[in-house]
């Protein structure tokens, strides 16, 4: 299938940007070097939908590398890189749907579109490519083996459809693993979140209030670095545990509804809907920036914004200001999307090179593994979590220490 991009002249930008990241991830040159030989996707066709930038233009070259052909999309309407898909669209083994500030429409046509080739393994980010599967696709379900998901809010789509029975297929809970979350949504989102900021606003953040909203491995990461650029750091939460946390981590923690006349900059990191909307409007500040971090752009209730502003305005690109009574300007970036991605280039590419090293050995163990696995909602292997963490330590040049026999046998025993 040909493939849709914006612009096939935009290629040689894209080319550099992946091979900046392909220097910066050793651990997928390994993989890359070791699927090239072994071929454990051959023959396989594997639908990808992930946010279409150079890191995730790398993860396909390595699984098209394994021998799969590699049909990728988007995740997000604004997250794709024009030049990176058109760079990644020259590689005969992969046909890519993805173009920059799509519809809603067009955006699903171009997941429906990895779809029509009937693939066999899945690559989700945040659950759309699944649901769709489960819905307009439903006749080439039965060709699927499994897939992966990499984010927290694509799992909790899984497990709501697990729940009520209708997940047919096993999928791999790849933000579930160690070597995914405790990195990737803690120190990635940590410093992309405010990469995308800083880069959009050009506005300083320390002496500021920042207020963040969800006090996950996403939130502690950035509220950490927050307060690492000298902002006075509030959280909000609904869990009294992660609040309890936040405390002893020494933010202060308080309901939205007190926060909102507080704060300078607001980040969202729930994965829930509705999280600064109507009541928090009514009391924010002239001039308090909203940003969105949560995968769905449902956190900022931007749609109330449009309906009820008394006038919005382009202030700079990614930044549109909404006029409130009292003559208070708010500024929304990147639409309420996710701000590093939507307003940045995403996670550092030696992080990502953890999280896709998961997904590649995800994959591999799905192919590996066909027919056998019954479970549909599967927690990637510990083999794989603690290969991709010895590789990742050699590549740090670090070593660590090994259980002696007389030490398994002292933790294996039940007379301590």
């Amino acid at each position: 299938m040909e493939s849709i991009i914006r612009d096939a002249k935009l290629a040689p930008s894209g080319h550099r940007k992946i091979e900046w990241v392909r220097r910066n991830m050793p651990l997928l040159r390994s993989l890359e070097e070791e699927f090239e030989k072994t071929k454990p996707l051959d023959g396989l066709k594997l639908a990808l939908s992930i946010h279409m930038e150079a890191k995730t233009a790398y993860l396909c070259k390595v699984l098209a590398a394994g021998g799969a052909r590699v049909f990728a999309t988007g995740c997000n309407p604004l997250s794709t890189q024009d030049d990176v898909a058109a760079a990644l669209a020259e590689d005969e083994r992969i046909s890519v749907y993805a173009m920059h500030g799509v519809t809603e429409e067009e955006y699903t046509a171009l997941l429906s579109a990895v779809l029509e080739p009937s693939p066999q393994l899945i690559v989700d980010d945040g659950g759309d490519l699944v649901h769709l599967l489960h819905t307009k696709y439903r006749d080439r379900l039965e060709n699927v083996i499994g897939g992966c998901e990499e984010t927290t809010t694509g799992i909790m789509r899984l497990k709501a459809m697990t729940r009520d029975g209708e997940l047919v297929f096993p999928m791999i809970m790849v933000n579930d693993a160690d070597c995914k979350h405790l990195f990737d949504n803690r120190y990635g989102t940590g410093q992309s979140v405010w990469n995308g900021i800083n880069r959009t606003t050009n506005l300083i953040v320390a002496g500021k209030i920042v207020v963040v909203a969800g006090y996950g491995w996403c939130g502690k990461g950035t509220a950490m670095r927050a307060k690492g650029l000298g902002a006075r750091v509030i959280v909000t939460e609904v869990d009294p545990v992660r609040a309890i946390e936040a405390v002893m981590d020494g933010f202060d923690v308080m309901p939205m509804r007190e926060a909102a006349g507080l704060g300078d900059i607001f980040v969202t990191v729930t994965g829930c809907c509705g999280v600064i909307g109507e009541e928090a409007f009514a009391n924010l500040k002239d001039g308090a920036i909203l940003c969105n971090a949560g995968h769905f752009d449902v956190e900022v209730d931007v749609a109330w914004l449009r309906a009820h502003a008394l006038d919005s305005q382009l202030m700079r690109d990614n930044i549109q200001g909404y006029l409130l009574p009292g003559n208070r300007w708010v500024y929304v970036l990147g639409e309420g999307r996710l701000v590093n991605l939507a307003c940045g280039d995403g996670h550092p590419a030696e992080i990502m090179d953890m999280s896709f090293a998961i997904q590649a050995l995800s994959v591999r163990y799905l192919a590996e593994h066909r027919g056998e696995l019954t479970e549909k909602l599967i927690p990637v292997p510990k083999e794989v979590d603690r290969e991709v963490a010895f590789r990742k330590l050699r590549f740090l040049g670090k070593d660590i220490d090994v259980l002696t026999e007389e030490q398994e046998r002292y933790l294996a025993s039940s007379s301590l």
